[in-house]
């Protein structure tokens, strides 16, 4: 089979998700990276720190002669054992290291001796990076943007994703968006996050086109960023207000926040611990807003999320957890969005139930 040659076309690799294999080392991968890279290392963060130093020390010649008595021998045929599996599962793929350079050259030569011709991104990672950092800001800068807003609860993320061109960013950063948002699983860093946005960001442009929807967010979602080009754009673009009666908000923050974090702290951690870490997720997070609620206040909600929390535990029942919901919505979320939303009116494109606000905007409609 004819081998594919090395690429600088990052468009593509970004739009049809191609497999990369990044061979920096872990330290350098968790920092950042891009959402179909896995980490195949050359070097471990050890052996990386002693080359660095040799280099800054010694120079290029004896950094390199170091980096090949380090990984030589078993851990030698163990790192290329790794990529011949990474190849085997990713053919279509391609590797790339931080500046497409030594490192990746090298991974490609050891490769290419096990008997398989494998292409590398030219420029590695710094090029791949500036490369969705111009293209995010230029797609801030000329997308049209929608806002899909709505109180606490009416659903939001739900409705996002059946609107004709929807960037979650929520599922982006890997959180809810409020002092309860957080989920089992981690947050990306903030590289991460601008990246998996960038790769949106092109997605919706490219493959789909037209006004791009979004939810209402802060500046931050978790403690990932937002960046304050798109907080600006997104300050002045027009809404859809989703509404929702408050019985139907209380069943959706139930079975988000009860039911499924519940479930899924179970899942990773078992029945005790999960349940214990559920607890503790629950009654922290009303915690963080103490002061904006007032000592008394919050201490009347604490009280009934704990009676609640006890009768889930001894009675598999999850009715007692309305009463919190209903307070927190009615006394603190509320006035809070109803007040912001008074700041917007003239911006507001429709406003109405779900079905209303999909059928809306898979008409056409113009801004």
């Amino acid at each position: 089979m004819a081998s594919r040659p090395d690429t600088d076309d990052y468009l593509s690799l970004f739009l049809n998700d191609v497999p990369l294999m990044d061979v920096r080392a872990p330290v350098e991968f968790a920092k950042g990276s891009f959402p179909c890279a896995d980490n195949a290392p050359l070097m471990n963060d050890e052996e990386r720190h002693r080359v660095g130093i040799c280099y800054k020390e010694k120079g290029q010649d004896r950094a390199i002669e170091l980096g090949h008595q380090l990984v030589s021998g078993d851990i030698k045929a163990q790192r290329i054992e790794a990529w011949k599996r990474f190849v085997a599962q990713h053919p279509d793929g391609y590797l790339f290291c931080f500046r497409g350079g030594l490192r990746s050259r090298l991974t490609q030569q050891w490769i290419s001796e096990a008997g398989i011709d494998y292409p590398l991104i030219k420029g590695g990672y710094k090029a791949l990076r500036r490369f969705l950092i111009d293209s995010l800001e230029e797609r801030i800068a000329q997308g049209e943007f929608r806002i899909l807003s709505g109180r606490t609860g009416t659903g939001k993320t739900r409705v996002l994703h059946r609107l004709p061109n929807p960037v979650d960013l929520e599922g982006l950063a890997n959180h809810r968006g409020s002092s309860f948002g957080r989920q089992v699983s981690p947050q990306p860093s903030q590289i991460d996050f601008e990246n998996r946005l960038a790769v949106a960001m092109l997605k919706a442009h490219h493959q789909v086109g037209g006004p791009i929807y979004l939810e209402d967010e802060s500046r931050l979602v978790g403690r990932c960023a937002l960046p304050e080009t798109l907080r600006d754009r997104m300050a002045a673009a027009p809404l859809l207000v989703l509404e929702q009666p408050l019985e139907q908000r209380i069943r959706i923050i139930r079975a988000d926040y009860v039911e499924g974090m519940c479930a899924d702290y179970v899942r990773r951690d078992g029945e005790q611990a999960g349940w214990d870490n559920f607890r503790d997720y629950l009654l922290s997070a009303l915690d963080r807003i103490r002061k904006r609620l007032g000592g008394e206040r919050h201490r009347q909600l604490r009280v009934l999320m704990e009676q609640a929390l006890d009768r889930q535990a001894h009675q598999n029942d999850l009715g007692g957890h309305d009463a919190w919901i209903q307070a927190l919505l009615q006394d603190y979320y509320d006035p809070m969005y109803d007040y912001q939303l008074s700041q917007k009116q003239g911006r507001i494109l429709v406003r109405g139930g779900p079905e209303q606000i999909v059928e809306w905007a898979n008409q056409g409609q113009p801004a």
